[in-house]
């Protein structure tokens, strides 16, 4: 029987500002300065990189804001892109979309065990059945910590977008409030020296090329590290707020993103153990550390703040995570919502709750997300490489509606930006699908094969849904 509930407009703009900044910060920033940005690029070329990075996505920001003034209560990029060039596209940028939003969901969920690991010899949750999937350990009780935390968020969203927002607004004030107390630490602390930052960029070799290619390998993880101002858009439909707020909110989230991923990257350089020369020495052996000495932003804050410094970043990166379940559970399941309604998808998918919550999605998204705590972090890290793939494509289908509509409107403004977020967007997607000598930014071969089989499965179902009525 067809539901007669209809989304409520709930939201208020810090709400949906929490969503965005939520989405944006997730656990990836507190591990990513070790594993990735002082890796690839080190201090200085990271710093470059995220700003230049910001400034890409501030761009690509006034495409999603014209989008919003003209399509204001329709759903999301992918209804961009079919109204500007039709079904098939609009199928496309949708497909890819939802892989994005939802690989982010299980990531933040498993990372969980993680602040388990680095804050204890022996996490709690190492108990059970145990078994190793891609040289990553999965127990059965780390495994129990995930799902459980899926199942409660999954209960929260159904409480209705009010509820949710308010909720994700207190988790992400207490993110930030864990990280600006390191950070002040770090500027008063006697342990702490501007001389660690040094070697700016990671010492040349022939895997890490100069300083501008070390900027680019990092530049590239832009569609992951910034994909979440552009949840934006999907809640609008909910949104209690005047549109024009819209660009703010999408802009702030995106500078204070760039903000923490700056700071916890810089902290991480100068918060080494004491036995390591420089950040470089520590770097290259953190992979065969464990406890809080194997994340890079944890072993900062002890060595600034102490015990209490692992503490206060421990709830900070455990709300980061929360956020990014919270928040891609009610973006998704906004997202297949609108698909349903523009008969992308069965209907089943659109049905709400008496909350206004699209519930049936909201569980199809726990189904999926149930799966990924039995793989690993390691492989489940593939589909996450993959789905940079799909935050490219739907900048760049945004990009290239704003062109074609304020074309025909004479807005000359959203045209030439709008070019040049699409063009920014096929150059992110060229650099993650095409190995380039000197650059450490492709996708693993892996990833290549789970893309292939994303495509396949996309195309059978999108013919299966083209003959429905």
């Amino acid at each position: 029987m067809p539901t007669t509930h209809t989304l409520k407009r709930s939201l208020t703009a810090f709400s949906v500002w929490s969503l965005a900044f939520g989405g944006v910060i997730g656990f990836g920033s507190f591990m990513m300065p070790g594993t990735t940005f002082l890796k690839r690029a080190g201090t200085m070329g990271t710093l470059i990189a995220m700003e230049l990075a910001a400034l890409i996505m501030l761009t690509i920001s006034y495409s999603y804001a014209y989008m919003i003034e003209k399509f204001p209560d329709s759903g999301g990029q992918f209804v961009y892109a079919e109204k500007a060039f039709g079904r098939t596209h609009g199928f496309i940028c949708a497909w890819f979309l939802g892989l994005c939003y939802i690989m982010i969901i299980p990531m933040n969920c498993t990372a969980l065990a993680l602040v388990f690991r680095a804050v204890s010899e022996r996490s709690i949750f190492q108990f059970g059945f145990h078994y190793t999937v891609a040289g990553y350990d999965v127990y059965s009780g780390e495994v129990l910590l995930a799902l459980s935390a899926l199942s409660v968020f999954s209960l929260a969203c159904f409480r209705g977008g009010r509820f949710a927002g308010r909720l994700q607004s207190v988790f992400v004030v207490v993110l930030i409030a864990g990280v600006l107390p390191v950070l002040g630490g770090a500027l008063f602390s006697p342990e702490v020296s501007s001389a660690e930052l040094h070697p700016m960029f990671w010492p040349e070799d022939p895997q890490h090329g100069g300083a501008l290619s070390q900027v680019v390998s990092v530049l590239v993880v832009a569609p992951w590290a910034y994909v979440g101002f552009d949840v934006v858009p999907v809640f609008m439909g909910e949104a209690d707020f005047p549109r024009r707020h819209a660009k703010p909110i999408m802009d702030t989230a995106i500078l204070c993103g760039c903000f923490v991923y700056v700071v916890l990257n810089l902290l991480s350089a100068v918060g080494i153990p004491e036995r390591y020369p420089d950040w470089v020495s520590y770097v290259a052996e953190l992979p065969g550390l464990k406890g809080v000495e194997g994340i890079a932003s944890f072993q900062a804050a002890r060595k600034i703040l102490g015990t209490s410094g692992v503490f206060i970043i421990s709830v900070s990166a455990v709300m980061a995570m929360l956020t990014g379940i919270l928040g891609f559970y009610m973006a998704t399941s906004r997202l297949l919502c609108s698909m349903a309604r523009e008969k992308m998808l069965p209907s089943w998918f659109s049905e709400l709750n008496s909350e206004g919550v699209p519930f049936k999605a909201v569980i199809f998204c726990a189904a999926v997300s149930f799966l990924a705590p039995f793989v690993g972090r390691n492989a489940l890290g593939w589909t996450v490489d993959m789905s940079s793939i799909g935050g490219a494509i739907s900048f760049g289908y945004t990009s290239l509606a704003a062109v074609r509509f304020a074309f025909s409107e004479g807005r000359r403004d959203i045209v030439i930006l709008g070019a040049a977020g699409f063009i920014f967007s096929v150059m992110f997607a060229f650099l993650l699908l095409v190995p380039v000598p000197g650059l450490d930014c492709s996708l693993d071969f892996p990833s290549y094969v789970l893309l292939v089989i994303w495509i396949a499965a996309g195309s059978l179902f999108f013919l299966r849904m083209k003959g429905r009525p």
